[in-house]
C-alpha cells in the first residue's frame, strides 16, 4: 500500500498543536505534571506495552495498555514522550482511541460500531445542499459532487444529496454494501473509523480518507465547506476559527493514523522512528 496519504495524516498528527479549548469537559481539558523520564515499549502475551520508566501504563479502568502493533505501540510512546512538563490529556488522541478500544465503555459489539458508523449516511454533511445564495449552491456542487461520485463508483451504491431538511433517501442496499465492507475491519479499527465519522460528521468523506482518496485536510475542509465559505464572506474571529480548525485536524490525522494502525502490522514503524 502507498504511504503518501498516511504519512500526510502522520505528519498533521505529529505537527498540529492542540488548543485547550474553553467549553469542553474538565476531563477532556486535564493536564497532569509529567513524572516520568523515559518512554519505552516491551512486548508482552497479549501484545505491546507501554512503560513509563519502570511503570507498566494503564488504561481509565486499570486494565493493562497493550496494543496489537508495534507500530501503534510506537506512535502512542510518541504522544507521551513528546509531552513536556505537563501532560496534556487532550491532545493525546491516540492514547484515547487504544483507551476506548481496550476498556469499551459503552460496551458495544462489532455490529453496533458498524451500525453506529453508518448511520451517519443519514444525517451526512455533504449530502444537504443548499437552495441559495447561488455562489453556496455551485461551491457545493463543485466540492462535493466529486466525491459521492466516486463513493458511488468505488462501491456500487447510490447516495445523491438533497435540499430536503430531511436529506436525501438511502436506499437499503447503500446501507447493506457499506455494513458488509466495514465488517472487514477489525474491532480496533472500527474504534478510530467511527470517530472519524462523527469528527467529519460525513460517512463519505470517511471512506475517501480510508481509501486513500482524500488527504486529512482535503477532508476537513470539505466537511468545513459551508463555514468556510460564510467566514470569507464576513469574517471570523480568528482565534477561535484556528482552534476549531487545528482541533478538527488533528483528531482527523489521529483517527485515520490509528485504523492504518490497527489494519497494517508494522507499516509505518520506520517512519515513526524517523520521526
Amino acid at each position: 500500500m502507498a504511504l503518501g496519504h498516511w504519512e500526510e495524516a502522520l505528519a498533521v498528527w505529529i505537527r498540529v498543536k492542540n488548543p485547550r479549548l474553553p467549553g469542553v469537559r474538565k476531563e477532556e481539558n486535564e493536564e497532569r505534571k509529567r513524572f516520568y523520564q523515559n518512554v519505552s515499549i516491551t512486548q508482552g502475551e497479549g501484545g505491546f506495552e507501554i512503560n513509563l520508566d519502570n511503570r507498566k501504563l494503564k488504561t481509565p479502568q486499570a486494565k493493562l495498555f497493550t496494543v496489537p502493533s508495534e507500530a501503534l505501540a510506537i506512535a502512542v510512546a510518541t504522544e507521551w514522550d513528546s509531552q513536556r512538563d505537563t501532560i496534556k490529556f487532550y491532545t493525546m488522541h491516540l492514547t484515547t482511541l487504544c483507551n476506548t478500544s481496550l476498556d469499551n465503555p459503552t460496551q458495544r459489539n462489532k455490529d453496533q460500531l458498524i451500525r453506529a458508523a453508518v448511520k451517519f449516511l443519514d444525517t451526512d454533511t455533504i449530502c444537504y445542499r443548499v437552495e441559495e445564495p447561488q455562489t453556496l449552491v455551485e461551491l457545493q456542487k463543485n466540492e462535493w459532487d466529486p466525491i459521492i461520485d466516486w463513493t458511488e463508483k468505488r462501491y456500487g451504491v447510490e447516495i445523491g444529496s438533497s435540499t430536503s431538511i430531511m436529506g436525501p433517501s438511502i436506499p437499503a442496499r447503500t446501507r447493506e454494501v457499506l455494513v458488509s465492507h466495514l465488517a472487514s475491519y477489525n474491532m480496533w479499527a472500527l474504534q478510530g473509523i467511527e470517530f472519524v465519522v462523527a469528527q467529519l460528521k460525513s460517512m463519505v468523506l470517511a471512506l475517501g480518507l480510508m481509501d486513500l482518496q482524500l488527504t486529512v485536510e482535503q477532508a476537513v475542509l470539505l466537511s468545513r465547506l459551508e463555514e468556510e465559505y460564510q467566514i470569507q464572506k464576513w469574517g471570523n474571529v480568528e482565534w477561535a476559527h484556528d482552534y476549531e480548525l487545528q482541533e478538527l485536524r488533528a483528531r482527523t490525522a489521529a483517527g485515520t493514523l490509528f485504523v492504518h494502525l490497527c489494519s497494517e502490522s508494522s507499516t509505518l514503524k520506520h517512519k515513526l522512528l524517523q520521526d
